[in-house]
């Protein structure tokens, strides 16, 4: 037992080697990367919204033996640098809450490289208490083959991003309106903005943020209350479901806005600017405004990549 209790706590170079041979007894060298120190916004409280704090990466990653490494030729073998860049990446795709999302990412991107094999991943929180809390994942090569496929899957299905105004949302075409994309047979998301009623007013400007991208979702579910097949999402994860499964998603900003570190998002209004931002971040292949004005930054000299159409609200064909 003590033994056990030690090896817990022990770095995960000493649990890979504890653990033995992983992959059909087949010799494994293992590459480690210690006390990799950055500073990163996370975490699911409110407290730690707005303000990095420090964690740390111990990484081990068991390779297939290469006797090509011999040749002393860094194309040949996995190089550290694809530890810390796999870290670097999923760091900067979004904000995240938890510390298990992250690890499983970044272990995930590591065992697409074809010469890992497993991954030994810890994160630590330094500076939530007077000790480290954190979190150790073991992750298989076995795995991987399903995740680049969901992937591939995803990137090669560009979606229809189509904004409903509010007048859109009252129109007597609405019901038609979904059957037509429906029937198209391909990936569609659905954006509202601002309800006709303003929201309460306040002068924090992340106050404000926060109460309009809230009543920006209490659109979308008055959208799901008026036809059973939209459904309202949150996540990355949700969004990329529905892509994959011609789900008809509607889109609920306040998580994807509030987590993206690398694009900020338009301030929440009653214009489609969200649905464009959207649509540039999903690759979309069209974003349809219905009932409202084209945005502005698609006129914008150096315009988005995305094609964006307007359709009146009275036109009964979208």
């Amino acid at each position: 037992m003590t033994n056990e209790i030690g090896l817990a706590f022990s770095h995960p170079i000493e649990r890979s080697v504890a653990s033995g041979i992983s992959v059909d007894d087949q010799d494994v060298d293992r590459i480690s990367l210690r006390d990799h120190i950055v500073e990163v916004e996370i975490g699911a409280f409110e407290a730690e919204r707005g303000t990095t704090q420090r964690i740390c990466f111990n990484v081990v990653v068991e390779v297939r033996w290469n006797h090509q490494a011999q040749a002393d030729d860094v194309d040949r073998i996995l190089s550290y640098d694809k530890v810390t860049e796999a870290i670097s990446h999923e760091l900067a795709e979004e904000r995240l809450n938890l510390l298990e999302t992250l690890a499983e990412r970044v272990a995930d991107r590591i065992l697409l490289e074809p010469q890992a094999v497993r991954a030994f991943v810890r994160i630590e929180k330094l500076d939530r208490g007077p000790g480290a809390l954190g979190v150790e994942i073991v992750r298989s090569r076995r795995a991987v083959p399903q995740l680049v496929a969901e992937d591939l899957a995803v990137e090669d299905a560009q979606p229809t991003v189509v904004y409903l105004s509010n007048a859109a949302l009252a129109s007597q075409y609405l019901t038609g309106w979904v059957d037509a994309l429906k029937a198209r047979n391909s990936p569609v998301i659905l954006c509202v903005g601002l309800p006709e009623t303003a929201p309460l007013s306040t002068e924090s400007a992340l106050v404000q943020r926060r109460i309009d991208l809230l009543a920006i979702e209490q659109n979308c579910w008055r959208l799901a209350a008026l036809d059973a097949r939209c459904v309202v999402v949150a996540t990355r994860t949700e969004l990329d479901w529905g892509i994959k499964n011609d789900q008809i998603s509607v889109w609920a900003p306040s998580k994807i806005v509030l987590d993206t570190v690398d694009i900020p998002a338009p301030v929440p209004g009653h214009n489609a600017e969200l649905a464009l931002w959207l649509g540039e971040m999903l690759q979309a292949v069209k974003v349809l405004v219905v009932g409202g004005p084209v945005p502005v930054s698609a006129l914008a000299p150096v315009s988005s990549s995305v094609i964006v159409a307007a359709v009146a609200v009275e036109n009964s064909e979208i």
